[in-house]
């Protein structure tokens, strides 16, 4: 390794805020200002924590003290610290560097006094040349003062802008700090990645870019570029090594305009596969500068050997339309998954640890890929290697969403240039990458809002259209670059090519529409219920989703327990979606509306997971006519009431369970058609699936009217409908007291089942559930679950951090018996006492 690493100032810092502009009147920047009395504040770190910690601010996720919080983004923030520099009489060749990995975001930089330089860009890395003001082997002083974003912004306008808090536009920062239809306004500031000093001599490497050419069983071919900044007028190389394991390939290139470039031809390759459909495998890259025999700087990485693309060729078997197929080392793939936001309001408290346990849990639950949603940040570079590692698909947007951006100023483009070329230097080299995105929905929403003015020059469209592609391209060029999500088609939203977002349901949007038509909306209990799933022939949905409730335990640490009831104004803070209501009018549709607390979480996470489950269902049904199903959303930033699976404290709700049987490698499911039901197959393994597979139909008492086994052999990575049940065959008495359910007799799939009408139209008599609870001697507990009756919505509770179940939200067919196993991967030991067991 080389030493160019010689400080790492994170640690503790001081802190304190002044009235904007007056900072530096007090002498904040000088060394010799005394900041005693400024407050201690971690680095990384932000404002609103540090503030926190001290007794200063009140938690803002508690109750409503986010709104006490807001006076914190009017304030000039300034951030100080010292450090000893190394001693000793220097190279003339030596440069040092200080890097901030992000600052956000209006931040001015001093050493000992001194200006160093300015940075307007949370998303990318900020680095200062300071070799000329740094003293050697004495004490530095090094300041950091953040200017108030808002204010910054202030009588800025762009015409016609129809985004939400639309002063966030002009600032490089993520856009839901400032409120989403998720989150509370909470506009951070801070130094929220790390900060180093580097020292340098000679050259340094300022990007290594490793691509794979081509693949087969044999050999797979790789290039790698290596590019240096180089100001020692002395030849040098670089030297490039790719092992695993016992397998290293070494080869050495003279950098020649600052530039050296290597092929590997790697025999054997182990590919990089989604963890569904083969091994992750990873290479170690390394690649040092020399120059001399002497090693100048150095970089280290994990690599993937796989190729990706995405088919768009048209579809003979639906005409007018086309494919959108993520095709993985030639191998077509239906994209399972979710969209992701970042992880908390303050996206400086989220470590690797947190990143692991949302990402492992997604493995769990059979997500093959993620969308990195634009409003938030790119994730911190933890996020993108343990996807390489985990086999996790990205499609990443580009930070910009749900507005019009100032296109027309130079600064800004200019500020979004160099924040495109660093974003894809950074990420590039990540197998788990799969796209590259514009933007979110900016396209789709300026063509509804001017629908009379279909194509037109909307602002921001340059940026998504002109200046992003050719730095893809340039920098990049292994993957598709897609203008916007949704996009494509006669309307942007199109179902016969591209991706969409299923907003029909819940949002009530009215589907099909084409460029120039007027956008309909249908906000009653049927035109926002999931049943429009079965309608949408869409290419790949890359957002559908509903709201549901978190966990009680959630609610209860941070509403106060005088308000924890349904419909308390406490409890409705929660909830930042406008209007209020759909929920209540998609338990209207599904389950009808709740009478206590208990019933809103219970009906709200029911109509989340019964409808995830049946549009997923339809979706993986038409394989690969429809290619991916991303629903929205993963995970939460906040203890809110919100579309995610995953509540802030990581609790899953049943819509994640649902999610994860409906995301199983092989599904069995049901579609209801006109004259009676048909049972389909869909097999995302790479083997052909042989298996006998049991369909009967049932009463909820307990008397079984139908069963038939089917020998089922089918191809692999395909969907087939393997048989037709007609009404006559059912012969169904009374739709309300059925159910036609499916089981495989070798375990390869879930059980699964279909209701003739909605869970709020069920007669089912009251099950009496019997549970027995054993505890291991690993800390596992094994929970025994049986019925006499049809049971439905079995949910196991544990209200702590950290406790993973087997299963969870499931139904009991009569007289079955499950075991459960419950563990805490958070090191606590549950007692007997933690588990509640119940059904609806």
């Amino acid at each position: 390794m080389s030493e160019s690493i010689i400080l790492n100032l994170d640690g503790k810092w001081r802190l304190r805020d002044f009235t904007p502009g007056q900072g530096m009147a007090a002498g904040a920047h000088l060394p010799d200002h005394d900041d005693a009395d400024w407050h201690p504040a971690s680095v990384p770190g932000d404002v609103h924590t540090a503030l926190v910690e001290i007794g200063r601010l009140a938690p803002p996720f508690y109750n409503m003290n986010a709104e006490t919080c807001q006076w914190v983004e009017g304030q000039e923030w300034w951030y100080r610290t010292t450090f000893e520099a190394p001693s000793g009489q220097d190279d003339a060749q030596a440069r040092y560097l200080l890097t901030f990995d992000g600052l956000d975001t209006l931040a001015t930089v001093y050493l000992d006094g001194a200006e160093i330089g300015r940075h307007r860009n949370m998303f990318i890395a900020a680095t200062f040349d300071v070799t000329e003001h740094l003293r050697l082997g004495e004490r530095n002083t090094l300041a950091v003062r953040f200017d108030p974003v808002v204010a910054s912004v202030a009588g800025r306008e762009i015409k016609g802008q129809w985004g939400q808090n639309p002063e966030r536009v002009w600032v490089r920062k993520a856009q839901c700090n400032f409120g989403w239809d998720w989150a509370p306004r909470l506009v951070s500031v801070g130094i929220w990645q790390g900060v180093t000093l580097r020292r340098y001599t000679g050259a340094r490497l300022s990007g290594v870019f490793f691509k794979t050419t081509a693949i087969s069983p044999q050999a797979a071919e790789a290039t790698v570029v290596v590019e240096a900044e180089q100001w020692a007028d002395v030849p040098m190389e670089a030297q490039i090594s790719l092992s695993r394991g016992e397998q290293q390939l070494t080869k050495q290139a003279p950098l020649t305009n600052g530039r050296a470039q290597v092929a590997f031809t790697i025999p054997d390759p182990a590919l990089w596969w989604t963890h569904d459909l083969g091994e992750p495998a990873l290479y170690e890259l390394e690649a040092a500068l020399q120059a001399g025999g002497k090693t100048l700087d150095t970089h280290c990485e994990q690599v993937g050997i796989r190729t990706i693309q995405v088919d768009q060729s048209p579809d003979p078997e639906e005409p007018g339309s086309k494919f959108f197929t993520f095709v993985l080392n030639g191998v077509k793939l239906f994209a399972k998954g979710a969209n992701w936001i970042p992880a908390d309001s303050f996206v400086a408290q989220v470590d690797e640890a947190r990143y692991r346990d949302l990402l492992e849990l997604a493995v769990e639950a059979n997500v093959n890929m993620l969308r990195i949603w634009g409003g938030g940040i790119y994730e911190k570079d933890a996020f993108y290697r343990l996807c390489d590692e985990l086999g996790i698909l990205i499609w990443q947007d580009f930070m910009f969403a749900c507005a019009l951006y100032p296109d027309s100023d130079p600064d800004f483009m200019a500020e979004v240039e160099r924040e495109a070329e660093a974003v894809v230097r950074r990420l590039r080299n990540h197998p788990c990458l799969a796209i590259w995105c514009g933007n979110n929905e900016n396209d789709w929403i300026d063509d509804m809002v001017n629908w009379q003015r279909p194509g037109r020059d909307s602002p921001g469209k340059r940026i998504y259209h002109e200046l992003l592609p050719p730095i893809v391209q340039r920098l990049d060029g292994t993957r598709l670059y897609w203008p916007s999500s949704p996009y494509g088609g006669n309307d942007h939203n199109d179902e016969r090519e591209g991706d969409r977002h299923n907003w029909q349901v819940w949002h009530g949007a009215v589907y099909p529409r084409r460029f120039g038509e007027m956008p309909r909306r249908d906000i009653s209990p049927a035109g926002i219920s999931y049943r429009h799933y079965a309608e949408d022939p869409a290419r790949f949905i890359s957002e559908f989703g509903m709201h549901a409730a978190p966990a009680l335990e959630t609610l209860r640490r941070n509403v106060p327990a005088t308000a924890l009831r349904l419909g308390s104004p406490e409890l409705l803070y929660r909830n930042k979606d406008e209007p209020k209501g759909k929920g209540d009018l998609l338990m209207l549709a599904h389950t009808d509306l709740p009478r206590s607390l208990q019933e809103y979480l219970d009906f709200s996470m029911i109509c989340q997971a019964e409808g995830l489950k049946f549009g997923i269902e339809h979706y993986r049904r038409r394989k690969f006519h429809c290619s991916g199903a991303l629903f929205w959303q993963w995970n939460d930033c906040w203890p809110g009431l919100s579309w995610s699976v995953l509540d802030y404290y990581l609790f899953p709700k049943a819509g994640y369970f649902y999610a994860k049987r409906a995301y199983a490698p092989v599904l069995a499911s049901f579609k209801e058609e006109v004259g009676g039901v048909s049972l389909w197959i869909t097999n995302d393994t790479l083997e052909d699936f042989v298996d006998t597979v049991t369909v009967f139909h049932g009463d909820f008492s307990g008397q079984k009217l139908y069963e038939e086994a089917l020998e089922v052999r089918m191809p692999a990575n395909a969907s087939v409908k393997v048989r037709h049940l007609s009404f006559d065959e059912l012969e169904i008495e009374d739709s309300r007291r059925e159910y036609l359910a499916v089981r495989s007799r070798s375990g390869l799939f879930p059980d699964n089942r279909h209701f003739f009408v909605e869970v709020k139209d069920l007669v089912r008599p009251k099950p009496n559930l019997t549970v027995k609870i054993t505890e291991g001697s690993d800390g596992k507990h094994q929970v025994r679950v049986a019925t006499d009756t049809y049971a439905y919505f079995v949910k196991l509770v544990v209200p702590v951090e950290g406790t993973k179940f087997s299963d969870n939200y499931f139904d009991l067919f009569p007289g079955q018996e499950r075991v459960i196993e419950i563990w805490n991967e958070a090191g606590r030991w549950l007692e007997e006492n933690d588990i509640a067991v119940s059904c609806l």
